[in-house]
């Protein structure tokens, strides 16, 4: 649902934009981590006390992967250090937090410190960071004791049809992580074609679980709430084979359990292959991934309902043939449980 009210709020005068909208003033793109970025925080609690807001839930949290294109380097900690009081744990797709906590996130992404999210009350307010210190406010009302506030900071806020970051869904209907998707790994994990699960709590990151009979049950009660799960076959004993499947060039994700029974994983490219042949050749099992979305194929995939079992999260997961099975089933049979994930 997009707000009828939206403002891009910058540090810019529109008076020195060219044609084409391009600024061409004398301001840089840097956070000055002082009396500017303040008075961006504040134009924000500004706008978010016309709209009569005190919470906002995180939405679409990501960490830089492989690639960081801020324009200043991430910190430890990526900007998350004290703001959770169960840590960067706290920092998921539906996390509420105060307003004081949602402005020090909008800190931490103006200074490209590496976390990034949407910050949003649903039909309500919203708080998007673009890039150059680019912040877009929407809000259910037109704010204008908070607009004349930012004009008197020195910032410049311009009315827009909508954020260019609100967030776009694809069609295809999501897979939920529910009851009978467990089931249906279960019989896979059982059946020897299931071994390994991929929950993707933060774009950008991943945690790995090896999976048996037994265990199934534990990770599904540990995993983020509202993650997007990708389940794939076991973990090969066979590390030589695994090492001599290495390409030559390419960026390849590894993944190994260690011998404490601990799974790990890193992306690494040509010039990192030494460093990781040397970690996956000590490892109890292994598997190489390709990191290349035509290549990367795992068995099926689901995103986590939330505990009324509803699906809230708004990314979605790449479908597999298997997911596409699925769908077509609920759509005939809904009350049909669907395959195992299979080739």
């Amino acid at each position: 649902m997009r707000l009828p009210y939206v403002y891009r709020v910058t540090k810019y005068d529109p008076a020195d934009r060219d044609d084409r909208g391009h600024y061409t003033g004398s301001e840089d793109v840097f956070s000055d981590h002082g009396e500017v970025e303040a008075a961006y925080l504040r134009a924000i609690a500004a706008f978010a006390a016309d709209t009569g807001v005190d919470h906002l839930a995180v939405r679409e949290p990501q960490i830089p992967s492989f690639v960081h294109f801020g324009v200043e380097p991430p910190v430890d900690g990526y900007g998350l250090t004290g703001l959770f009081p169960a840590g960067p744990t706290g920092f998921f797709d539906g996390a509420e937090v105060t307003l004081g906590t949602g402005l020090e996130l909008v800190r931490a992404m103006l200074r490209d410190n590496g976390a990034w999210c949407r910050l949003e009350v649903e039909g309500t307010f919203a708080v998007h960071v673009g890039w150059d210190q680019y912040v877009y406010v929407g809000s259910s009302r037109p704010c204008d004791e908070a607009l004349a506030g930012t004009r008197a900071l020195g910032l410049f806020p311009e009315r827009l049809d909508a954020s260019p970051y609100d967030m776009e869904t694809g069609e295809d209907v999501q897979r939920p992580g529910d009851d009978d998707f467990w089931a249906a790994l279960h019989s896979a994990v059982r059946a020897g074609r299931a071994g390994l699960l991929e929950e993707m709590h933060l774009e950008g990151s991943s945690r790995w679980h090896r999976l048996t009979c037994d265990t199934i049950d534990t990770v599904r009660a540990g995993l983020a709430p509202r993650a997007r799960l990708a389940v794939w076959p076991d973990l090969s004993s066979d590390t030589d084979t695994v090492l001599g499947a290495l390409p030559a060039d390419g960026l390849i994700e590894g993944v190994w359990q260690d011998e404490d029974g601990r799974v790990h994983s890193a992306v690494a490219d040509e010039d990192a292959f030494p460093e990781l042949t040397a970690r996956i050749s000590r490892a109890e099992a292994a598997a190489l991934l390709s990191m290349y979305a035509d290549e990367r194929s795992p068995l099926c995939t689901a995103v986590m309902p939330d505990s009324d079992g509803v699906v809230r999260a708004r990314w979605q997961t790449d479908p597999t043939p298997s997911d596409r099975t699925w769908a077509e089933q609920a759509a005939n049979s809904p009350d049909t449980p669907p395959e195992p994930p299979d080739r």
